[in-house]
């Protein structure tokens, strides 16, 4: 059994009560995989086949801004929540679908403003304090990050976390760590809203600690033309 049957517009809507869905190595999945909260709710996520994976391999997909508000809204409190041991003190959120949780995680923690970086180049940008970036979901458009220097003054000697919606292979976050490093910057926390697959945690610049709302596996055929969960590689 894999659960109700959600029709594609319906992705992202709703959070469903605990064990609507079955979980992890529970079931086979159709078009949607669930996400499970820290209190057991969920939501239902599209299942996206991997490009040049000759159909064998998939994730679950999160797209934060089409998600509705009351999913919105429990993201970033279990993201707050989690970042809040860390206390930071300014919040670098990554464009362009961390910035709308970059927005509301730093409104929770109290804080008066965050920082966001960019991907467009404003005339007073210096293109020393850019990093080409690319992402799982747009690895044909590859884009550069930007962080404003008029900026600097308010992330220098304070404790930055960042936030974005979805880790996956980490290229992203890599990107972001390495832009941060060349302005002499280091988080001490990253926050997302799902951390997909386990590709993630190889990345050689990553040093601070990534907490999520929940996270994902990555999905593979099963015999039966569903979709299951792959095995976690041991470390």
């Amino acid at each position: 059994m894999s659960g109700p049957a959600v029709a594609p517009h319906e992705v992202w809507q709703t959070l469903y009560p605990p064990g609507t869905f079955p979980q992890g190595g529970a079931g086979e999945y159709d078009t949607v995989y669930p996400g499970t909260l820290p209190d057991g709710r969920q939501i239902a996520l599209p299942i996206r086949e991997l490009p040049d994976s000759g159909g064998t391999r998939a994730v679950a997909s999160l797209i934060v801004h089409q998600a509705a508000f009351e999913v919105e809204d429990a993201l970033t409190a279990v993201m707050a929540e989690r970042l809040a041991s860390f206390a930071p003190d300014v919040i670098v959120a990554v464009p362009s679908l961390g910035i709308t949780l970059g927005q509301a995680v730093a409104r929770r923690l109290g804080h008066t403003r965050m920082v966001a970086l960019g991907t467009t180049r404003k005339f007073w940008y210096d293109g020393a304090l850019s990093e080409p970036s690319s992402s799982i979901s747009s690895r044909g458009s590859p884009k550069t990050l930007y962080i404003d220097p008029r900026m600097l003054p308010v992330l220098h000697g304070r404790r930055i976390a960042v936030v974005d919606d979805v880790v996956s292979t980490g290229s992203s976050f890599g990107a972001v760590l390495r832009l941060l490093a060349k302005a002499g910057l280091a988080p001490v926390a990253l926050a997302v809203a799902m951390a997909q697959t386990e590709r993630w945690r190889d990345l050689p610049e990553l040093r601070a600690p990534v907490v999520s709302a929940f996270a994902t596996p990555g999905l593979v055929r099963a015999p039966s033309g569903r979709w299951t969960a792959e095995a976690t590689p041991e470390r």
